[in-house]
């Protein structure tokens, strides 16, 4: 992983330094974002999780949500753990009033599907893509994916056939955290993508 290829998380609230910290453990150049300079500047993004409507709404006060739904339409690279799916979500079924995403993927997702944390639970999940060794998932008031659309590739469901894991061209999410179990194979792929994207496309910040 070149160094030299500026990778953001979205610093408005969440578990934004566990993804830092993996995301430069792979040797990228991390960037917390929080204004749009800052997200002009990288060449992927990661939405952490969190609360996704504390998110959205803070996405608004500070101005960001306008430019990050600009990024994401113009093909920035962009992965959504937990909340951070929930907000590249086209469509939220159970959003509070008011709730908005920041939206790209063909998606519909369900907020807290599993219900409340108490509910949380781990797992291990096959993720062919990501090679035979499969993935331990912690899913805290997680969500899930209810519909997929015809761009959409499934990455990961659970035993019953629940989609938990989801990518569209550059975006890629995930239900779960794997930020927490120092899984790095997701982080990873992104990064790939990243780096597809940033020899592409011509850098801001080149």
């Amino acid at each position: 992983m070149a160094g030299s290829t500026r990778v953001g998380v979205l610093a408005l609230q969440g578990d934004v330094r566990e993804h830092a910290a993996l995301l430069a453990s792979l040797g990228a150049d991390v960037v917390l974002v929080r204004r749009p300079a800052e997200l002009s500047s990288v060449d992927g993004l990661v939405i952490p999780g969190g609360e996704s409507s504390v998110i959205d709404k803070l996405s608004r006060t500070f101005g960001m949500q306008a430019p990050i739904r600009a990024a994401i339409a113009a093909g920035l690279p962009v992965y959504g753990t937990c909340a951070g799916l929930i907000l590249l979500a086209d469509t939220v079924l159970d959003g509070i009033d008011g709730q908005e995403s920041f939206g790209g993927m063909d998606i519909d997702v369900r907020r807290n599907a599993f219900g409340r944390q108490t509910e949380s639970f781990e797992t291990q999940l096959d993720v062919p893509v990501l090679g035979e060794q499969p993935v331990r998932a912690t899913f805290i008031r997680a969500p899930i994916v209810e519909r997929v659309g015809a761009q959409v590739e499934v990455l990961a469901a659970l035993p019953d056939g629940t989609v938990v894991a989801v990518q569209q061209g550059g975006l890629l999410g995930t239900s779960f955290h794997p930020e927490v179990d120092a899984e790095t194979r997701f982080h990873a792929r992104f990064l790939g993508l990243v780096e597809t994207f940033a020899r592409t496309h011509e850098s801001a910040h080149a």
